[in-house]
């Protein structure tokens, strides 16, 4: 899985129509790669919890090739439909960066309440908890870090890196659907008895 995020990053790259800005949308993914070996190593995972915590870089990965705010899903809808999915929807900005935010919540639930459980001796319901309150921190620490990133690292690019389209409430929105999609995967864990994602 390391080896096909590896794939995903350099394809990510080829011919990148946003060379100035997405070099930056790649550091976690990059980051990721050479930390997961010993993390692994240190506190191994099941396929599932691995597989749920790859295919939200894989996603990430996807959506930072276009900065996130020129994924261009509405040129590929009416290539295939004749119609664009924000005329489907009565959507007034490209929205893909929610649908990372929400994943984010989705997949990273199931793998740290299966972490908390293998390696903190939890039980369902704190395992869950605690991956609930993991998604809410992370995603209101990542949005800081978007922030500080850009302030320091690229003023010019700011508002183009953290694409909030002139959205003034973009951070608590991408904050609030990561929560939901935590808040999903919690019920779905809750409801089974187990981790969303089996921990055999």
């Amino acid at each position: 899985m390391i080896l096909l995020l590896l794939v995903a990053v350099v394809l990510a790259n080829i011919r990148q129509p946003y060379p100035d800005i997405a070099p930056l949308q790649h550091v976690p993914t990059v980051l990721l790669i050479l930390a997961a070996p010993p993390l692994l190593r240190r506190w191994p995972l099941s396929t599932g919890a691995v597989g749920c915590i790859t295919a939200f870089f894989l996603l990430h990965t996807f959506a930072g090739r276009w900065t996130y705010s020129n994924v261009p899903y509405d040129d590929w809808a009416k290539a295939l439909t004749g119609h664009t999915v924000s005329e489907m929807l009565g959507l007034h900005r490209n929205d893909f960066d929610r649908v990372v935010h929400v994943s984010f919540g989705l997949f990273w639930t199931p793998a740290v309440a299966e972490a908390m459980r293998r390696h903190a001796a939890m039980g369902l319901k704190a395992s869950l908890w605690t991956a609930f309150l993991f998604v809410g921190a992370v995603s209101a620490l990542y949005e800081i870090f978007e922030w500080l990133l850009t302030i320091v690292v690229a003023p010019g690019m700011a508002d183009d890196y953290n694409g909030q389209q002139g959205d003034v409430w973009d951070s608590q929105k991408d904050m609030a659907v990561a929560i939901l999609g935590s808040l999903a995967s919690v019920v779905v864990g809750w409801r089974r008895g187990q981790d969303p994602i089996s921990s055999r």
